[in-house]
C-alpha cells in the first residue's frame, strides 16, 4: 500500500468541522484525536478512487494524524496561534472555505443542463463554420502598394514570391502561409474577404485591417475537423458553470451597499 503523502494531506486539510465521536483513534498529551477525521479521510480518499478502503489505509492515515497533531501542539507551546501572519492565513481560509460551500451549493442548486451545452456548442458550430481555409496573405503598409502586389499577381507573378517582401515577417518566408483555420480565427473584416473565395482564388481588392493592407490567397478548403459534443461537453459544461457563478456574483454585487 502506497498513499502519497501530497494527496494524503489534501485530504487531512480538507476535514474541517468533524463532528467528535467518543471514541479517539490516539490520545496526544492529553488530547484525543477522534475516529471521526480518519472515517471522514478515508471516505474522500476512496470517493476520489486513489484507493479501497483498508487496514493499511487507515494506519497510514493515523499516522499522518498522530504526526500533525504533534507539530500542532508544538506550534501552540511556540505561540504561533498569536501570530499575525497566521492569523491572516487563518482568515483567509475561514473566508474561503464559506465562499466554496456557498459555490458548491449553488451550483448543485443550479446546474448546467444537457439542453444548455447543446445550445452553446450549436453556437461555437455556428461560429467556427463547417468549413477549413488554408490560406496566404500579403501585409502592406498602403493601399497603394497591395494594388501593386494584385497587379503583378494578374500578370502572373507567383504568389509565394511575392510574399517574400510582405510587412508580416512570421509568414513571409513561408510565402505568406498563415496555414488551416476556421475563418473564426481571423478578424472578421479578413474572414469576410475571403470565405467567399475559391481554391486557387485571390481577393480582388486589399483587405484593410489595423495591421494594415492584406492580400489574401486561398490555397485549399476542407471540412472542418471540429470536435464532437461528447469530446467538448466537460469543457463546456465548467465554462457554463462559470459563466453562472460569474452572474451570480455580479447580481450579488448590484445588490450590496457599497460605500
Amino acid at each position: 500500500m502506497n498513499l502519497k503523502p501530497a494527496r494524503l494531506l489534501i485530504a487531512l486539510l480538507a476535514v474541517v468541522a468533524a463532528p467528535a465521536f467518543a471514541q479517539n483513534i490516539a490520545v496526544v498529551n492529553g488530547k484525543g484525536i477522534p475516529t471521526s477525521r480518519v472515517e471522514a479521510v478515508v471516505k474522500q480518499v476512496v470517493a476520489q478512487g486513489q484507493q479501497p478502503d483498508s487496514p493499511q489505509l487507515r494506519e497510514a492515515i493515523k499516522k499522518e494524524m498522530l504526526g500533525r497533531e504533534v507539530l500542532m501542539q508544538e506550534a501552540e507551546k511556540q505561540g504561533y496561534t498569536k501570530n499575525a501572519d497566521v492569523k491572516q492565513a487563518l482568515e483567509d481560509a475561514r473566508r474561503a472555505i464559506f465562499i466554496n460551500a456557498l459555490v458548491g451549493d449553488y451550483v448543485k442548486k443550479n446546474p448546467v443542463s444537457d439542453a444548455d451545452i447543446k445550445a452553446e456548442y450549436d453556437r461555437f458550430v455556428a461560429q467556427a463554420g463547417t468549413k477549413e481555409f488554408h490560406v496566404r496573405h500579403i501585409l502592406t503598409e498602403t493601399a497603394a502598394e497591395a494594388d501593386a502586389v494584385i497587379a503583378k499577381l494578374k500578370g502572373g507573378a507567383k504568389f509565394e514570391d511575392l510574399a517574400k517582401d510582405s510587412k508580416d515577417t512570421g509568414s513571409a518566408a513561408n510565402g505568406g502561409d498563415l496555414d488551416w483555420a476556421t475563418p473564426s480565427s481571423f478578424p472578421k473584416v479578413f474572414s469576410d474577404a475571403f470565405v467567399g473565395l475559391q481554391k486557387g482564388q485571390v481577393t480582388e481588392k486589399a483587405v484593410q485591417t489595423p495591421n494594415g493592407f492584406h492580400v489574401i490567397k486561398v490555397d485549399d478548403i476542407r471540412d472542418a475537423k471540429l470536435p464532437t459534443l461528447e469530446e467538448v461537453k466537460p469543457q463546456v459544461a465548467d465554462s457554463l458553470t462559470q459563466k453562472k457563478l460569474q452572474a451570480y456574483q455580479e447580481e450579488l454585487v448590484k445588490k450590496a451597499k457599497i460605500q
